[in-house]
């Protein structure tokens, strides 16, 4: 298991922990996702500091013999938090049960307040005096666990997006809206890709866009809080409280002013920003039109007034104050609904004029499902003040509808590779060429070592796997344990003997084929120039392993059903040592299927880009992207509707299409709607007695 798996297992562990608490309590999750927050924040933190101390102590000078102790410019230089002994998670899971954990947990938030001006007023406090003190106790041992000690990075960061997540999708806090999908904000922020500047979010949330506009930074080699400097508005008290919390987690410091940014511009950073990111409320029609007519921040004029003299749609509103905020090289970023890229009368004025700049960027179409608590599709729109002259009149229309993964029945995102090849696409725009082509690269060094990691594999926690070979292990020591001959005559397990031992002898000669193509592989990707032609022919020259992989994977399921249908057929099944070594196969068998899949999902990331853009340029794809002239946007009402220009891809037949697989994800949503019932009905009957009904 690799360490994002792991961390992944852990995220949904803790969460099923902390949720099932609040389950048993009297707590509604608008009441209990605050104080939780506080204890993740409180952990991360804690981590983060063991992490920084670590580095700090070999390093503090000494004088007489004795050690200068540790500081909090010690920490902050390392973008961590410096924890006084009574803010230190350790001593709060330690603390006994006759202890006023309550107390404890609000003397350390103080602490924290009292060494950090910009958290002062922000950590949740007295919520805790409203929690159980067994159920506090639960929750500092539930986010507490000994395995996070064996992961690397910052685990606690992820963990802390993931609640955030989980409250979202349940509508916790301001309706859900406080949260951003991460595959979002992320996309986004690559796009932007910040360097350097001013970074303003409007309608910050929980701060989601600043987060990831410092992890791009990283992602150059760079420290955030020397480049990027964070402002935001938000109306909500609770909402900044949030995102204050999810800045410090990062080691971050932001301004966020308390505003209603219709009719308040506390910042007053107009002209002035070097990158706008947000995430507003869509179609929003109770703006006072009286209060805003004269906003500078609106160079396009209002977008249409209603006879009760409010703004008839309020997108146009967001999206001309977040192009007036840019500086004259200033780039925004930001998620908008779909209808406002098509609509008709005022907003339709607004969007020619703001078109006529020459300013609009890129556009991207955001299938529905994406969002935690609103199904509706969206569209990221990208500004840029300083365009190069080549691209000045034209439009990047990206649909990405037909790009996504299902993660619920109800949830879509990005999968990490999916995101990587739209911004790939966006690269090929600016003429990056070159990152296109390590993307490229990247993905066929990653068939290669996934393709030897079917042999032997370690994860990020030291464990060593052999799946291919662990694999054929279990299968002979339960092939050894088939007592064969104790078949009756007339049946039909001669024949299912002879079949099983065939496919094994044939899938062992294919997993020995598959080995030497893997070892040759690597050499191949280490001595391929990273030029699109070389690329392009490795891609070719890898589709073998690719189908070999896929055709294991056919093996080891047909040699297991067999395996099962021998044991039957021989009335073994109830054979307790049998059992175990036809589980051990099973287990096995999953490991080596997941292992081998990889192998053709990085080559398929590959083929996916080299087969759209074969020269390594950009250029139209029919149902996916085309770069539109001004012109052809004017005939076409000024939309900025991506699907109206790139026109509709070819369905394509899915090769990989697995009804079992299928069946079991039907079977695990069947699971999630009967879990949701039984929630339901347990809701409806305690408040029918809480109403004395």
């Amino acid at each position: 298991m690799s360490q994002l798996e792991h961390i992944e297992a852990i995220e949904k562990r803790l969460w099923s922990a902390a949720d099932n608490l609040r389950a048993n309590s009297n707590y509604a999750s608008n009441e209990y996702f605050l104080p939780v927050m506080g204890l993740v924040f409180l952990r991360h933190a804690y981590s983060r500091y063991l992490a920084v101390k670590e580095q700090i102590e070999p390093n503090l000078p000494s004088r007489g013999g004795k050690t200068r102790a540790l500081t909090k410019e010690d920490f902050s230089q390392q973008s961590a938090i410096f924890l006084r002994p009574k803010a230190q998670f350790d001593h709060l899971v330690a603390l006994p049960d006759s202890a006023d954990r309550a107390r404890a947990i609000i003397e350390a938030m103080e602490s924290i307040e009292a060494d950090y001006e910009n958290l002062r007023g922000t950590l949740p406090k007295g919520e805790y005096q409203e929690l159980d003190n067994q159920v506090l106790g639960q929750l500092l041992r539930t986010l507490n666990p000994e395995e996070l000690n064996r992961v690397t990075g910052d685990v606690f960061g992820r963990i802390y997006e993931y609640f955030l997540t989980q409250f979202a999708d349940q509508g916790a806090h301001d309706g859900g809206e406080f949260f951003t999908p991460i595959s979002l904000v992320s996309l986004i922020a690559h796009v932007l890709d910040p360097v350097k500047g001013t970074v303003l979010d409007p309608a910050c949330g929980s701060g989601g866009m600043f987060v990831q506009s410092a992890r791009i930074v990283e992602e150059h080699g760079d420290s955030p809080t020397e480049k990027l400097t964070f402002y935001g508005l938000e109306k909500n008290a609770t909402t900044i409280r949030l995102a204050k919390m999810n800045l410090a987690v990062h080691g971050l410091e932001g301004d966020i002013q308390k505003a209603i940014t219709y009719y308040e511009d506390p910042h007053e950073l107009v002209g002035k920003a070097d990158y706008v990111m947000a995430n507003p409320p869509f179609n929003v029609d109770e703006i006072d039109a009286d209060k805003i007519k004269r906003d500078p921040r609106l160079p396009f004029g209002l977008p249409g007034v209603n006879k009760k003299d409010k703004v008839s749609n309020g997108n146009y509103v967001w999206i001309s104050y977040f192009y007036s905020y840019l500086s004259d090289k200033g780039r925004a970023g930001f998620v908008m609904s779909s209808q406002a890229s098509s609509a008709g009368g005022g907003e339709a004025k607004v969007r020619q004029r703001l078109v006529e700049t020459g300013d609009v960027d890129i556009m991207i179409a955001i299938r529905s499902n994406f969002f935690y608590t609103r199904t509706v599709p969206c569209e990221l729109w990208f500004l840029n003040r300083n365009k190069p002259k080549a691209h000045k009149n034209k439009v990047l229309m990206l649909d990405a509808r037909n790009v996504y993964r299902k993660i619920t029945r109800k949830i879509y995102d990005f999968s990490p590779e999916q995101q990587q090849n739209l911004q790939a696409i966006v690269w090929l725009y600016r003429g990056e060429t070159e990152r296109y082509l390590q993307l490229v690269s990247e993905y066929l060094g990653n068939v290669a070592d996934e393709a030897n990691a079917c042999f032997e594999v370690e994860d990020d926690l030291g464990q060593t796997f052999h799946p291919l070979p662990d694999f054929s292990a279990a299968l002979t020591a339960l092939r050894e344990k088939l007592d064969v001959g104790s078949a009756k005559g007339d049946s039909d397990v001669p024949e299912l003997v002879k079949e099983l031992d065939e496919e094994t002898r044939q899938f062992e000669q294919d997993v020995a084929q598959f080995r030497k193509s893997a070892n040759k592989a690597v050499k191949d990707w280490e001595s391929t120039p990273d030029t699109n032609a070389a690329l392009d022919k490795l891609t070719a020259a890898f589709a073998p392993i690719a189908e070999a992989s896929r055709d294991l994977i056919k093996q080891t399921d047909l040699i297991y059903k067999l395996a099962t249908r021998l044991i039957d057929a021989l009335d073994e099944s109830k054979n307790r040592e049998l059992t175990r070594a036809r589980k051990a196969v099973d287990e096995a068998r999953a490991i080596a299927v997941e292992q081998l899949k990889k192998v053709r999902y990085f080559w398929k990331q590959a083929h996916w880009l080299t087969d759209r853009f074969p020269q390594g340029q950009l250029r139209d794809v029919e149902g996916l992207v085309k770069l539109v002239d001004v012109k052809e946007i004017e005939a076409n009402d000024w939309s900025l509707t991506p699907g109206r220009y790139v026109g509709v891809a070819t369905e394509e037949e899915d090769e990989d299409f697995d009804f079992e697989e299928t069946l079991r994800e039907i079977h695990v949503e069947l699971e999630d709607l009967n879990a949701e019932a039984v929630t339901l009905a347990a809701t409806i009957k305690r408040n029918f007695e809480e109403l004395g009904v």
